[in-house]
């Protein structure tokens, strides 16, 4: 007989002890994400007066709680750019009621938040229980106080990693945060057995670099903004090693296509590249991830809703859809990792027989129906009256009453501020774009004032930003450049190609698409763009803008101009050359829309058919009319087609140059321009 070996007694004991291996636990987990809601709490048309089904916080919680009651375990973040966008905000920051909004000894400034007084918007988010939100670059509208102020009226923690506080001695990368960076949250969840268990979830966000430029005189001295992706390589680590067991990223960053360089404004595709970060929740550009429009993107598989493996949602703005993303996790290998994953948005209108989906949750209009009342009361003030409709359906394609108008409104304010200074004579030109043109913010999204009174409502309708005017001195070359990077805004037509092209670049922003009133100009479209996207000039010999003239001569090169815009515009948004914000001469704190009342009031009634009655003219002799004409030259042989709202059809009487092609029954119109 074998004597037993002297470690049997131990290996048995070591048997004893450690047992068999666990089960692994399966739990699923849904995340569910809002983001870019601007103010928009409830589904109300604040510049139409009346409630849409297109739109609204109100009508996603129903989805909200829907989700939420399909799912053992859940939790709801929102992406921000929550607290402008809307009049409902900007009542809420200027406290409008109590000032006659333009008045020269009176005009609204950012009016504090009551000691205890808790922003609507947050209301609204506290109600629904949401576990953590990021800061978007909207939300610096206002400033930096203001701000601050309402988060504190947040019953969740707001994150933001990637903005640091300017201690002034010009080092870029001081480390303190201006925000709370990440947080940890300990959550108590269920498993597929009904066993419990305590998860850590790490939570990480970000904003666009970009608040530097768009918010300038908010910002400038107070902070500092660091690159998304790498910001994300040194965090997420610190995270995992303080505890978290799932990281969910939450970027106020869009995607883009291909390779994105340091500093990005949409960074997700970089930041889909950093290991250790499980969930992607993003925002800012407005789009529907998963969805069609990213099919063809590098790393992304739809049927998942994955980038680069990594499941990530954006679900549009203003709460017309619901971001979802399903995880399952398991512990198997003694920690709880992702195993499976799935993503979706979920809409609350079918866009395809424009009929809502959910209905409006009732608690918002009771919990904000007090900031509700006063800002309809704003809203519907009168100012003056037009004496037919201001549309901005064809914004795109031809000068346009809806951008005109707000051009002559900021040229009579900077006249008033220059007179007296060094800059008083110079010749003065204004440029303006359409900021409500439809495209990837929906078929509706246009204005459309109707004759009669005008109010309050139409003015924010008219220019939708908080923006500030200011006023550039730069050469007759650079307005030229300046148009140059507008013309971006059309595809390149081959005179030899198809006898039908788009004219339209849809991956172009309207909100760029400046035009100059005080100057004529036609655009050739069979040039390629000079500039890109980011104005990169591209295309040296390119000239898409002909026959620029100032008072009916050709524009001098060498002149010198004065050209008043925005402070996004003068401080360089947008990458147009030339504009860096060293050159502005007219640094006003006013905002636009103030400068808008001011002319309304003292212009009242405008008639914008007379001026439409005379570019008709102007095209049709193919002469320049006034100082605000400019025309697309037409290409022999090729039909030049675009997309706007089907709205436009009811106004297409005083566009002889457009004809209707086709209704697409989904709220869009072909149009046809015959310049």
């Amino acid at each position: 007989m074998r004597a037993l070996s002297p470690l049997l007694p131990v290996a048995l004991a070591l048997l004893v002890s450690v047992g068999p291996a666990p089960h692994a636990a399966e739990l699923r987990l849904r995340i569910l994400e809002t983001t870019d809601v601007h103010m928009n709490l409830l589904n109300y048309d604040y510049y139409q007066d009346k409630p849409t089904d297109d739109y609204g916080l109100a009508k996603t919680i129903t989805l909200i709680k829907a989700a939420r009651a399909e799912a053992k375990n859940s939790l709801l973040f929102d992406n921000g750019d929550l607290l402008q966008g809307s009049p409902l905000g900007d009542w809420v920051a200027r406290d409008w009621g109590a000032r006659d909004w333009g008045a020269r000894d009176g005009v609204a400034r950012i009016q504090p938040l009551a000691p205890g007084q808790v922003h609507p918007a947050y209301k609204v988010l506290n109600a629904i229980g949401v576990d953590a939100a990021n800061i978007g670059n909207h939300e610096f509208n206002y400033g930096l106080p203001f701000l601050r102020q309402a988060l504190s009226g947040a019953a969740f923690p707001t994150v933001n990693a990637n903005v640091h506080i300017d201690d002034g001695d010009g080092n870029p990368d001081n480390d303190q945060h201006a925000f709370t960076p990440y947080v940890i949250l300990d959550r108590r969840f269920t498993d597929e057995a009904g066993a419990p268990h305590t998860l850590k979830i790490g939570v990480i966000g970000f904003v666009p670099p970009q608040i530097l430029v768009w918010d300038k005189q908010h910002l400038q001295g107070r902070l500092t903004v660091r690159d998304i992706q790498e910001t994300a390589r040194r965090l997420v680590p610190e995270m995992r090693a303080k505890g978290a067991q799932i990281v969910v990223a939450i970027p106020h960053s869009g995607f883009e296509r291909g390779q994105t360089p340091r500093f990005a404004e949409n960074s997700v595709a970089r930041l889909a590249d950093v290991p250790g970060i499980d969930a992607i929740l993003f925002g800012h550009s407005h789009g529907e991830f998963p969805g069609p429009f990213f099919a063809d993107y590098p790393k992304v598989n739809l049927a998942k809703g994955t980038i680069n493996g990594v499941p990530a949602v954006m679900p549009g703005r203003w709460g017309d859809h619901l971001g979802v993303i399903d995880l399952t996790l398991d512990n198997a290998s003694g920690a709880w990792k992702v195993v499976d994953s799935r993503a979706e948005i979920r809409p609350i209108t079918d866009r395809a027989t424009r009929k809502p989906l959910v209905a409006a949750d009732p608690m918002v209009a009771a919990l904000i129906a007090t900031e509700q009342a006063a800002t309809l009361a704003y809203v519907r003030g009168a100012l003056g009256s037009t004496r037919s409709p201001i549309t901005s359906y064809f914004a795109q394609v031809t000068p346009d009453p809806s951008v005109q108008i707000v051009a002559r409104a900021q040229a009579a304010y900077a006249r008033r501020a220059l007179q007296g200074t060094e800059f008083d004579g110079l010749p003065l030109l204004s440029a303006a774009a359409p900021f409500k043109a439809g495209g990837r913010m929906g078929w509706g999204y246009y204005t459309d004032i109707p004759a009669g009174t005008l109010s309050v409502r139409n003015v924010a309708d008219l220019y939708l930003y908080p923006n500030t005017v200011k006023a550039v001195r730069i050469s007759g070359a650079a307005v030229r450049d300046w148009l140059e990077m507008s013309a971006g805004q059309f595809n390149r037509i081959d005179a030899a190609g198809p006898p039908v092209q788009n004219l339209l670049n849809e991956a172009f922003k309207p909100y760029n698409f400046d035009m100059i009133d005080g100057v004529t100009y036609q655009i050739d479209l069979t040039q390629p763009a000079r500039f890109d996207a980011d104005g990169h000039l591209v295309a040296p010999s390119a000239q898409r803008i002909t026959h620029l003239a100032y008072q009916g001569r050709p524009l001098d090169d060498a002149a010198h101009f004065v050209v008043v815009t925005n402070n996004y515009r003068a401080s360089g948004g947008g990458g147009f050359p030339g504009l860096d914000g060293q050159n502005i001469v007219v640094d006003s704190p006013d905002e636009t829309r103030e400068a808008l009342v001011q002319y309304l009031r003292a212009a009242s009634p405008l008639d914008p058919a007379a001026d439409l009655a005379a570019h008709n003219v102007a095209n049709k002799a193919g002469k320049p009319a006034g100082t605000a004409h400019w025309r697309i030259l037409p290409v022999p042989g090729v039909a030049l087609r675009f997309l706007s709202g089907s709205g436009a059809v009811a106004h297409l009487a005083r566009y002889p140059q457009i004809k209707r092609v086709q209704d697409n029954r989904d709220g869009s119109t072909l149009f046809e321009l015959t310049p």
